[in-house]
């Protein structure tokens, strides 16, 4: 894992989201990426264009706030993007061969109730690079313990498991599998290849009507530091997630979560 990206919003967790981000990079000795994205806008009944004011503002917003906070001896490079969230995130990952992407729960609501706020959710949804959900207010430390929760087994994806297989063998992590048996299931789900079996140390079955309820059920019982799910095309998280918002009755977690990019 050496380069990380961590798009910035305006919530008052910031600070603290940055110093998990530096302190995880230092981890890895990767090299961080700072972002935040603005689309441009014309001042009403003018040809003035006041993109290049935002842009300022927005990078002396970024510096502040990464001026706030302990660097160590990470590589941070601070950027401001103009254009669409997703559109221009995803050429940003691109441009600098990001391994993983970095977003706190909430970036600007304040409801209680709300898990993943709009932005979130839209970046979880829509990217295709793999995510870390950092819960507000969460400490870096490492991590000893992950839950991988998927309702099917099977990896067709090259280098699917690659963030996963950093994070374990970076904190040399025990690996626990839970396979959740949905009314979705088909043959063959939970068969287990070799790339997965061989870093797994117990494998957990369950029958729920979702993967977040079988989560739930042995959440306490495993005890993990991190929790590991998996985005894909059709399932839970695009039944979850399609409105982008995401309320802590449909999915909530206090540890990180590690969102893979699909295994098939």
């Amino acid at each position: 894992m050496k380069n990380i990206l961590v798009p910035v919003g305006s919530s008052k967790n910031a600070i603290s989201h940055l110093q998990y981000a530096v302190d995880f990079a230092e981890a890895f000795n990767a090299k961080l990426f700072i972002v935040q994205v603005y689309n441009v806008y014309t001042k009403a009944g003018t040809m003035i264009r006041v993109d290049d004011i935002i842009q300022r503002e927005s990078k002396a917003f970024l510096d502040d706030l990464v001026s706030k906070i302990d660097q160590k001896n990470v590589e941070i490079i601070v950027k401001t993007l103009k254009g669409k969230l997703v559109d221009t995130l995803e050429l940003a990952c691109k441009a600098a061969n990001v391994d993983l992407v970095l977003i706190e729960p909430r970036t600007n609501s304040i409801k209680d109730e709300v898990y993943l706020g709009k932005t979130s959710g839209k970046i979880v949804k829509q990217m295709d690079v793999p995510a870390l959900i950092i819960p507000e207010g969460y400490k870096f430390s490492p991590v000893k313990t992950i839950l991988m929760a998927v309702k099917s087994a099977i990896i067709k994806k090259e280098d699917a498991l690659n963030p996963l297989l950093d994070v374990k063998n970076k904190f040399d992590a025990t690996l626990n599998l839970l396979l959740v048996k949905t009314p979705f299931y088909n043959e063959g789900d939970f068969e287990i290849k070799e790339e997965l079996n061989s870093i797994v140390s117990r494998v957990i079955k369950s029958g729920n009507a979702t993967t977040f309820q079988g989560v739930l059920e042995h959440f306490q019982s495993n005890n993990p530091d991190m929790l590991c799910v998996v985005r894909r095309k059709r399932g839970f998280f695009v039944k979850k997630w399609e409105k982008s918002t995401i309320l802590k009755k449909d999915f909530f977690s206090k540890v990180p979560v590690l969102v893979l990019s699909g295994l098939k």
